[in-house]
């Protein structure tokens, strides 16, 4: 009989080699059922109910709802399935082949995340001869890397209910009960080309955009000053401009031009009222300017996360963790869960310093506490 280390180091080696990228460019996305169709082999023999839920037509993207015991309420343990791309090259081991050098695990998820799911279950796995007297729930989700569309169906879908869920992304197993949201814009500033060497022959769309991104750097000031918040170490809303591109020459008064940027709002704020907040400038400068200047959105928006300091999830995980919980700059599924009504924390094995990055690793140290953790949390919650 294999030990509980033995057995998470199988299981995370299966989940590694099972490769599941998800990116919004096409060349690198990839689905993620082969990942899905493992963790519902694994749990089904455990005795969870699974319910593999399609997120594409055809279900090559997928969701897992697996569910042990009944009741109102109950716990959720969620990850997503899903990894970045990878440039094999500045690995010094196979990026989809798990290995163990210097008490670490290597490979591509292994932090980020899909390492979480081996400790999960070996956490459920110490109460497989115990009555649950609430639910206790096993999520998986696909293409949190990229659209977030797992977790936008979960939230369409009005499931899974529990009382709390905890999102295991590399945290250091230090409790997470506030994030920035996110969204990415792109401008496209429409002028009109013409002969350089008589300006009046056109009305160049790059001197627009040079307007366009000096407002954006004023506006990025005024955002600190409105909606800054000291629990962030970043403690105010980042604006990135993030792309550029116009013209086609030197010799010509250039036509169009387009930028791409990204802001991360703090729970202070709103992403549709900074964003309306944007149009409206923009809208001002075209007028002043004679340009035609359109916003729209590249992805689909995550919303700043907050949980209640004082509501019992964060309360239960600062006394079981010893640390008080934090605000982080990235984004997660959270506010998706949170919609669905649960108390919603994020907490997980590793570091986010790995995450995203060649040589990726699970500190060996991090897997014994982080069961013992889940395990407490799930004594309380589900029995």
């Amino acid at each position: 009989m294999p030990t509980t280390e033995q057995r998470i180091i199988d299981q995370l080696g299966q989940l590694i080699g099972s490769a599941s990228v998800s990116s919004t460019d096409p060349a690198w996305d990839q689905g993620n059922r082969s990942v899905i169709d493992l963790l519902a082999s694994w749990l089904s023999q455990m005795g969870f109910a699974t319910e593999i839920q399609e997120v594409t037509p055809g279900g090559n993207k997928a969701n897992l709802i697996a569910t042990r015991g009944t009741g109102p309420g109950g716990l959720v343990l969620a990850g997503h399935t899903d990894t970045v791309p990878f440039d094999e090259g500045r690995w010094q081991s196979d990026p989809l082949s798990l290995s163990e050098r210097n008490n670490r695990l290597y490979g591509l998820g292994s932090t980020d995340m899909k390492g979480f799911f081996p400790l999960a279950l070996a956490a459920a796995a110490s109460f497989n001869d115990t009555e649950l007297q609430q639910p206790l729930i096993i999520l998986a989700t696909a293409d949190e890397e990229s659209s977030m569309n797992g977790a936008r169906a979960l939230a369409a879908a009005g499931r899974p209910k529990a009382r709390a869920a905890i999102i295991g992304e590399p945290t250091s197993l230090v409790p997470v009960r506030m994030h920035k949201g996110i969204l990415m814009d792109a401008v496209q500033v429409r002028g009109r080309a013409g002969h350089s060497s008589n300006p009046a022959l056109g009305n160049s769309a790059l001197e627009g955009m040079h307007a366009v991104m000096g407002d954006l750097i004023n506006f990025r000031a005024d955002m600190a000053q409105r909606y800054s918040n000291p629990l962030f170490e970043v403690a105010y809303p980042t604006l990135n401009l993030g792309h550029i591109h116009g013209g086609d020459s030197p010799n010509r008064i250039c036509g169009k031009s387009e930028l791409h940027f990204d802001l991360r709002m703090t729970p202070d704020g709103d992403n549709d009222e900074v964003r309306e907040a944007i149009r409206q400038r923009l809208a001002k400068i075209g007028e002043q300017r004679g340009l035609d200047i359109e916003l729209r959105q590249l992805i689909e928006d995550v919303s700043p996360f907050e949980q209640a300091a004082d509501s019992e999830l964060v309360q239960l995980a600062e006394k079981l963790t010893g640390h008080t919980a934090i605000a982080v700059a990235f984004a997660t599924e959270a506010p998706f869960l949170q919609q669905l009504g649960m108390e919603t924390i994020v907490m997980g094995p590793g570091s986010i310093d790995q995450a995203h990055q060649p040589d990726e690793f699970m500190p060996l140290d991090q897997i014994q506490p982080c069961i013992a953790l889940l395990e407490q949390f799930i004594r309380h919650y589900c029995l």
